[in-house]
Formats: C-alpha cells, sequence, structure tokens
C-alpha cells in the first residue's frame, strides 16, 4: 500500500500527494481561509487545484487565494519543487488541470503581481494549436512548473482493469509525455484524471516520476487526514 498525504505536504518522502479543489461546489472560501490559516500555523504546503478560471472557479477567488497568501506570508511551491524534496515551510502548491491555456494565460498578471509560481498538469495537449504550446512555453520560462495529465483524460483505474497497467501506461501516458518533452518541457509529476488511482498504479507510475497527484472528494476538506481514500 502506498502512504498517502494528507492535503498539507509536509516535506520529502511523500511521492502520493493530494491537492483540494477550489472550483465552483469544492470548497467554499472559509474553508480556503482555513487551510491557508494552517499551512502558516503548522509551517506545512496547502495543496490547491482548479481547473479553469473565469468558468469552473471565479478569477475573484484565485485572487483571494493570491491575496490571502501574501498577507499570511506563505510561499508558493511548484510540484517540480516538491519533485525535488524541499522542506516543507508555509506555503502554497497551487495547481490547474487540463487544457484551458488560453484562461491561464489569462492569469499572467495576476500571478506575476503576486509573485505566484503554479503547476500546470496538461492533458489532450494533442489539440493545442501553435500558438497554445507557445503560451505554455511561455509559462514555463516564468517559473511555471508543466506536468503530466494523461492524453485523453481517461480514468486510470477502468483503463487499467480492462486493458493492464503497461497498457495504460503506454495509451494514456507515455504520448502525452512525449509530447510535452518535444516541446522543451520535462514532466517530472502526473496527476491523476478524476484523482482515480490504486496503490498498484502508484507503484506502476513511480517508476517513471519522482510524484503523483491524487485529489480529495470530502465536503469538508482543508481540513480531513487522509482525504484520498483507496
Amino acid at each position: 500500500m502506498s502512504a498517502l498525504s494528507e492535503v498539507y505536504y509536509r516535506g520529502p518522502g511523500e511521492r502520493v500527494l493530494c491537492a483540494v479543489g477550489i472550483d465552483h461546489g469544492r470548497a467554499d472560501d472559509a474553508g480556503i481561509a482555513a487551510g491557508l490559516d494552517r499551512a502558516r500555523d503548522d509551517g506545512l504546503v496547502v495543496q490547491l487545484y482548479a481547473h479553469v478560471p473565469g468558468r469552473t472557479v471565479a478569477v475573484e477567488r484565485l485572487e483571494a487565494v493570491l491575496t490571502g497568501a501574501r498577507a499570511r506570508g506563505l510561499d508558493w511551491f511548484t510540484y517540480d519543487d516538491l519533485a525535488d524534496g524541499v522542506a516543507a515551510a508555509p506555503g502554497v502548491a497551487l495547481s490547474f488541470d487540463d487544457a484551458a491555456i488560453d484562461e491561464w494565460w489569462s492569469l499572467v498578471p495576476l500571478l506575476d503581481a503576486h509573485g505566484a509560481r503554479v503547476t500546470f498538469f496538461i492533458a489532450y495537449y494533442e489539440t493545442f494549436s501553435a500558438e497554445q504550446r507557445q503560451r505554455l512555453r511561455d509559462l514555463a520560462a516564468r517559473g511555471h512548473a508543466v506536468a503530466a495529465h494523461s492524453v485523453r483524460h481517461l480514468r486510470a483505474p477502468d483503463y487499467a482493469e480492462r486493458h493492464g497497467l503497461a497498457a495504460y501506461v503506454a495509451d494514456e501516458v507515455r504520448p502525452g509525455v512525449d509530447a510535452l518533452r518535444a516541446d522543451g518541457h520535462a514532466p517530472r509529476v502526473f496527476a491523476y484524471p478524476y484523482g482515480a488511482r490504486t496503490s498498484e498504479l502508484d507503484r506502476y507510475l513511480l517508476e517513471d516520476f519522482a510524484l503523483v497527484r491524487s485529489i480529495s472528494f470530502s465536503r469538508d476538506p482543508l481540513v480531513v487526514v487522509d482525504p484520498c481514500p483507496e
């Protein structure tokens, strides 16, 4: 069985991580504030994720996270930092999933204004236009991390059960990683689509990645222990 972290990164040694959603319906503003408070008070990195600014998550909510982190003196961590095994410190690891590259690009002035570095977990990369691929390279050049989130965003356990672990990696993981590498990225972390994972998948994927990331579905996700159960 893989050892799971809760949604707070505590330092090197954790390889199966878990983020909590801040999209509409995943958390409320009070819960997010409580999570930032705990990161500050306990010296931990709270892991937050969203999808499409302005659609699945209000830009105002993202701005509140950024200003809340600054007010509490929290540092920013990418998943590449966590893959490097950095020591835990009061901070935030904010990530965005899937393929909303144009909406992510629109956040650049806001992220720059707060000195925030975030991680983009990429799925559907084959659908990106040349301009969108350049935007992703530009985001990486600004200090943001680019990581893998599969080819077609299929549920990993379902695919592996039907076709086998090796087929899941061959069909849904490596082609996306290879495409990102061909465009100059070096993905070292994999985020499970829908957070769907098993310990067997963890072991298999951790042969190729420094870390894997799942997600919490708790109604009060920022204060639970072990939010990513089997």
